[in-house]
Parts: C-alpha cells; sequence; structure tokens
C-alpha cells in the first residue's frame, strides 16, 4: 500500500515502511524543525503514531498546532496524538533513546552549531532506528548562491552548502549508517533560481508569480505527467537531498 499526501513533503514514508504504512503502529516521531509542519501532519497520518512537530520559531509551531488542528476536524488522522513545541535543535528536552523516527527537513543549513545538533538529534533516537535528513542538494544551492546575496544573508537563512560525502561523514562519525538516498522537489528548483534572479523577497515578478502558481496546481492536482516528469528530473536538478541513516 503507497502512502499518498495531498501536500508536498521530501521525506519518503513508503521508503522507510517498504510499502507497509502499518510498521509505523506505536512509534514516537520528532518532526525537529517541523516550519510550518508538513512532515508532521504527514506523520501524524500514520497509523497509531505519537507524532511532536517541534522548532524553534514560536509562530511556525503555531502554524504546524492549527494544521494539526484542522486535521483532527476533517478525521484525516491514523488514530494516534499529536503535539508540538517550541524548543531548539542543539537542546531536546527529550530522555536518551526516546523516538522510533526522526525526521530533520531542511534544517541543517540554517544551523551554526551543526555539530551538536546532530548529536542531540542522534541521542533521542532509539538504536536499529532511522533519522531522516534533508538539505539543499549543493549545486542547484550554490547556483542560488552565485544569483543572490541576499537568498542566503537573510535573518534565519541558509549559512552554509553541505556536499553529500560531508554531511555523510557527519553523521556517520556520530553513530549513524548510511543506508539510502534520494533526491526531491526538481520542479521548485527553477522557482528558486528565478527568485534568486529578480530579488528573493520581490513579489511583483511576472514571471515567478506564474511559476508559483504552477508549483500550488501541482500540489493539488498531482497530475500524473508532472509526477513523472519531476521524477525524471530529480536525479539531474532535484532542490533538496534526502538521506536515510539507522542508528548503530
Amino acid at each position: 500500500m503507497r502512502i499518498e499526501r495531498p501536500f508536498v513533503i521530501t521525506v519518503d514514508f513508503n521508503r522507510l515502511c517498504n510499502y507497509d504504512p502499518g510498521c509505523f503502529a506505536g512509534y514516537r516521531i520528532l518532526d525537529i524543525g517541523c516550519g510550518s509542519g508538513r512532515h508532521t501532519s504527514a506523520a501524524y497520518q500514520l497509523e497509531e503514531v505519537s507524532v511532536i512537530g517541534a522548532d524553534i520559531n514560536l509562530d511556525d509551531v503555531i502554524e504546524t498546532k492549527n494544521r494539526l488542528k484542522y486535521h483532527d476536524k476533517l478525521g484525516e488522522h491514523g488514530g494516534g496524538r499529536w503535539e508540538t513545541l517550541v524548543t531548539d535543535i542543539t537542546y531536546l528536552p527529550f530522555r536518551n533513546n526516546f523516538f522510533d523516527l526522526v525526521i530533520c527537513s531542511e534544517v541543517l543549513e540554517h544551523i551554526h552549531d551543526v555539530k551538536t545538533a546532530v548529536l542531540e538529534i542522534i541521542r533521542v533516537l532509539k538504536p536499529g532506528k532511522n533519522l531522516v535528513v534533508s538539505v539543499p542538494r549543493y549545486l542547484p544551492e550554490r547556483i542560488c548562491w552565485a544569483f543572490s546575496e541576499e537568498y542566503h544573508i537573510t535573518s534565519k537563512g541558509h549559512i552554509r552548502i553541505f556536499k553529500k560525502k560531508e554531511l555523510i561523514s557527519l553523521l556517520e562519525d556520530a553513530g549513524l549508517k548510511e543506508w539510502a538516498f534520494h533526491f526531491a522537489h526538481s520542479l521548485h528548483t527553477p522557482y528558486w533560481w528565478l527568485k534568486c534572479l529578480v530579488g528573493p523577497t520581490q513579489d511583483n515578478s511576472v514571471v515567478v508569480n506564474l511559476y508559483h502558481r504552477f508549483l500550488v496546481w501541482d500540489i493539488m492536482k498531482r497530475p500524473r505527467i508532472i509526477r513523472l516528469l519531476d521524477k525524471l528530473l530529480n536525479p539531474l536538478m532535484g532542490k533538496s537531498i534526502v538521506l536515510y541513516f539507522q542508528k548503530l
């Protein structure tokens, strides 16, 4: 059974469960750096899980909480429970070996003390369980930086670009073993290149706004031909690299 989502997520839950969503039953899941809660919401739809969406930004946590409440209202969940929390990734308020799955999507590129952050998310993960990390892919991100200085010097912006081998070494040296990776969101890459060309904070570009409308349409309608195109282009120009690790 394939797990489908009506919104864009980066983590492939099917890969984690080998297309058996029941395998998550009873899991404690942490989505650290949850942002607006897209992965928290996706995890909440898994069968009988306890999921926590945590972020250092209060506004993001409130947005995640409201999104989860909306899922409750619609009955779109797997019968588990959720919590939200404002916290710092470098000092997590959980005991050792607490979670069965940790998701850290598009977070580490923002963190100054990345080594401490990595040690913390590994500390709270149970041995033998999985951590999923995604960051912007090196080349698409390097092009964004080349097109616009503003893109990466803004408050809470990206402060580093990871190479794949560098990120794997950082995590494996801390006690993990990488077992899979893939690229994601190829169709988002041109959007960010266009935004950087015209200025990341400019909102009056016709081309950028039209492309954004296309992405929203794709998210809502998910036409098969566009999904296939995205899949074919991901190895070439996927915006994110997604890495799967097991704690030793």
